[in-house]
């Protein structure tokens, strides 16, 4: 018996979007045309305004195209309704951005939980998930904590705890550590191959030539164009080893001291 070929779960067929009218307008997609497979981690690179993020936002459904066809699952996004891209988003597809969004006037443990509003739920159930969220990201201890009070790496791993609070199967990340520094930056992208290996399918936009060993396929774009698709084989993937990041925390002065009255005590 033939196996049943499964559907890619992201399809674009000659996708174009142009920004202006008359003299003015500028093609940002030019017929792009892409097939994405469950589970497959992507990193999208190429020079500032080929086209990278609109494309993201497009995959995302916080934008529409002018001309061509994107099929999500199988169904063609275009005939859905803005309120059915609403539920998409907020079921389906999760996002990380470069600013973090965190909502300052909120706790971190409220941000986290905000996207479970858009369905519903009572507040101590979300509140519950947001937990249960943060504790895969070793911040449970940063639950009440302002958005300001923590570093740029603790802001985006809240970022990212917020974007997979509601179990969604694709996460969409653009520039996820433009704004952090090299050692901040490894952790994201240790979080991040991790939830590529639980099933998730990742598609990130990055200028970072280092996080595509992350990657198990990259597109280069240029003019609006898809000017290379590579896949990368499996041996090549990085793996790093998951190290608990209570690891990394500097000591807090009170295990300090501790650690010298036990040196004493010797």
């Amino acid at each position: 018996m033939a196996k049943k070929k499964t559907l890619p779960v992201i399809e674009l067929k000659g996708l174009t979007k142009k920004y202006g009218m008359g003299d003015a307008e500028q093609t940002v997609l030019d017929e792009i045309d892409l097939q994405i497979e469950k589970g497959e981690f992507i990193t999208i690179m190429g020079p500032s305004g080929c086209g990278k993020t609109t494309l993201l936002n497009i995959l995302g459904l916080l934008d529409r195209a002018n001309e061509g066809e994107y099929f999500l699952d199988g169904k063609s996004v275009e005939k859905m309704s803005s309120s059915r891209h609403a539920r998409i988003r907020s079921q389906q597809i999760g996002f990380v951005f470069q600013s973090f969004n965190l909502i300052n006037r909120l706790s971190v443990i409220e941000n986290v939980a905000l996207p479970l509003a858009y369905k519903g739920m009572s507040r101590v159930r979300r509140l519950k998930q947001a937990s249960d969220s943060l504790k895969n990201f070793h911040l449970s201890e940063r639950e009440y904590y302002m958005p300001w009070q923590l570093s740029g790496g603790q802001m985006q791993r809240v970022a990212i705890a917020r974007a997979l609070v509601n179990n969604p199967s694709i996460v969409l990340a653009d520039e996820p550590t433009g704004n952090l520094d090299s050692k901040s930056s490894h952790i994201i992208m240790e979080e991040l191959s991790d939830i590529h290996k639980r099933g998730n399918t990742i598609i990130m936009v990055t200028h970072n030539p280092d996080l595509t060993t992350y990657a198990s396929r990259v597109i280069h774009m240029l003019d609006g164009q898809i000017a290379s698709d590579t896949k990368t084989p499996i041996e090549l993937v990085k793996t790093a080893p998951k190290v608990s990041l209570a690891s990394r925390r500097p000591k807090t002065t009170r295990q300090t001291k501790k650690s010298k009255t036990k040196a004493k005590k010797k």
